[in-house]
């Protein structure tokens, strides 16, 4: 570990979060956001469901770990949603089970401290015509619906509200997006900056709105050796300096 120690927002979740960091996106984008206030830490995994992800719970997230993780989004559902195979094979789980699978993961990261806090995002929606397109002669009877999609998602965000976690409803706010079906995905699936966007704004809405002590909105955060120096840029009157520590203007989007 380097210092000093910051406070770790860890992405979990299959390739939406594996795949954070491509296109623009959500991953990184958080990064930025959170430079020199927080590091990001990511554990994707591509095409992964939640029975995967209960298998590595206690190895990701170890109850006995010396530093906990001030927050945890999570994200699992997209292939848990998936049609099941008539082979018995594949990432498909049924929904009753998804909704356990995804409450036993809540439980176990609200129990790793006192602060340490969690967000889930619901399932998004598809293109299902560019998923047909793109998928076709590579995958065995691959069925991805909108309408599987809303279950899965509906049901994570009752269960969120169950068991006390904050959730971001991605069904519904993507689908807020004009022309979304067109710019919001790279293959149907997967996001694009402009689906990345969507992501962001949702996360940064939570964090500013809840009303954790101590905030986790990057706004209300400290910034990593902030003070002035006489090493910082010189002004235009030639005798001060500008401390560069909290500029923003480098960002095409200034965040909220």
């Amino acid at each position: 570990m380097v210092g000093p120690g910051r406070p770790q927002f860890v992405l979990f979740g299959s390739s939406i979060v594996q795949l954070s960091y491509c296109n623009d996106g959500w991953g990184a984008i958080l990064s930025d956001v959170y430079a020199r206030k927080a590091d990001i830490v990511l554990r994707g995994y591509y095409g992964w469901n939640s029975r995967r992800a209960l298998q590595v719970l206690d190895q990701v997230f170890p109850k006995d770990a010396a530093v906990q993780p001030s927050l945890i989004i999570v994200y699992f559902g997209g292939n848990d949603s998936m049609g099941p195979h008539s082979s018995g094979l594949g990432p498909h789980v049924p929904l009753h089970e998804y909704v356990e699978n995804m409450r036993t993961i809540g439980e176990h990261l609200k129990s790793l401290s006192d602060t340490t806090r969690i967000i889930f995002l619901s399932c998004p929606p598809v293109n299902e015509d560019k998923v047909r397109q793109s998928s076709s002669g590579f995958f065995s009877e691959l069925v991805r619906t909108n309408e599987l999609c809303q279950m899965y998602s509906e049901a994570c965000l009752k269960l969120c509200k169950e068991i006390g976690v904050p959730a971001v409803d991605l069904f519904n706010a993507i689908q807020r997006r004009p022309d979304w079906l067109n710019t919001c995905f790279t293959d149907g699936v997967h996001l694009a900056a402009e689906g990345s966007k969507v992501v962001v704004e949702e996360i940064l809405k939570v964090l500013k709105e809840a009303e954790w002590k101590p905030s986790l909105h990057w706004k209300s955060m400290p910034t990593e050796f902030a003070e002035d120096s006489p090493y910082d840029l010189v002004a235009a009157d030639g005798k001060t300096t500008l401390n560069p520590s909290e500029w923003t203007f480098h960002r095409a989007i200034q965040w909220d």
